[in-house]
């Protein structure tokens, strides 16, 4: 029986209870390929900031329509004609939402297909894990606009492809998709069907795990990885220390012990 809260609604997101207390949150604008606005931003951060209490266990993120996110919304941005100040705090929720979702402790597995430009792969970059299609194709294209990244690509899209690919990206409006995408590090894994439904079967595979062991995958790595050398050892012993000894590991230990346990195998 679930033991998830009632899900809230919103004008730009929707929420879609799964088995396993999974969360399908879906982008709802596919007019505007899912081009995140303001209130779409206003609307992750409420909804990322509350995981935990809602007793979500892990969370799909995908795009309605035929793209995942088309990134900034440029028409708002162009009308609303911004001084550097209101932009700047513009950028600051978007990395509120973010850094709530990279931090959280909640497993997000992005459902990518079509387009995952600017903003929209900045988005899918705070996502734990990213699963793409055939038709998935990534795109920095804010060097053609005139403009510079500000949702975080400079921190996590750089972190998983590195700098000088990164600065290829937005200098050179370079587009990746397919197994080069894969094995450049824009996503983990690729499918011949439905990237929704392989995210699917991938939440529901991490929501089989403790809450506090995903709590530690998902926010402590993030954590230790801003850390000196010397202090990510000393962080990822106290992690340890806790999780490792927490009660509801030791009959999963004692099921290891026994052998009744799944034992490790390699694919087939």
């Amino acid at each position: 029986m679930s033991d998830m809260k009632p899900l809230p609604e919103y004008e730009r997101l929707k929420l879609e209870a799964q088995d396993n207390d999974v969360v399908i949150l879906t982008l709802n604008r596919p007019d505007k390929r899912n081009a995140l606005d303001v209130q779409s931003i206003e609307e992750l951060v409420d909804f990322f900031s509350n995981t935990s209490k809602l007793g979500v266990k892990a969370v799909v993120l995908a795009g309605a329509g035929n793209h995942f996110c088309a990134g900034l919304d440029l028409i708002e941005h162009w009308k609303a004609d911004r001084s550097p100040d209101e932009f700047m705090h513009v950028c600051m929720r978007w990395h509120e939402a973010f850094n709530k979702m990279e931090y959280g402790g909640v497993p997000i597995i992005a459902a990518l297909k079509g387009a995952v430009v600017g903003g929209g792969l900045e988005l899918a970059s705070a996502a734990h894990i990213r699963v793409i299609d055939e038709t998935t194709y990534f795109a920095l294209p804010e060097g053609q606009r005139g403009i510079f990244t500000g949702g975080g690509a400079t921190i996590r899209v750089s972190d998983m492809i590195g700098k000088s690919r990164m600065i290829d990206m937005i200098l050179m409006g370079r587009v990746y998709q397919g197994q080069e995408a894969v094995d450049l590090g824009l996503a983990q894994y690729m499918t011949e069907g439905s990237s929704l439904d392989k995210a699917i079967e991938l939440a529901n595979r991490a929501a089989q795990n403790l809450p506090l062991t995903n709590f530690a995958i998902c926010s402590a790595i993030s954590h230790l990885n801003n850390m000196s050398a010397m202090d990510a050892a000393y962080a990822e012993a106290v992690v340890a220390g806790v999780v490792n000894t927490q009660p509801e590991a030791r009959a999963r230990l004692e099921a290891f012990a026994n052998k009744s346990a799944a034992r490790v195998r390699p694919n087939e």
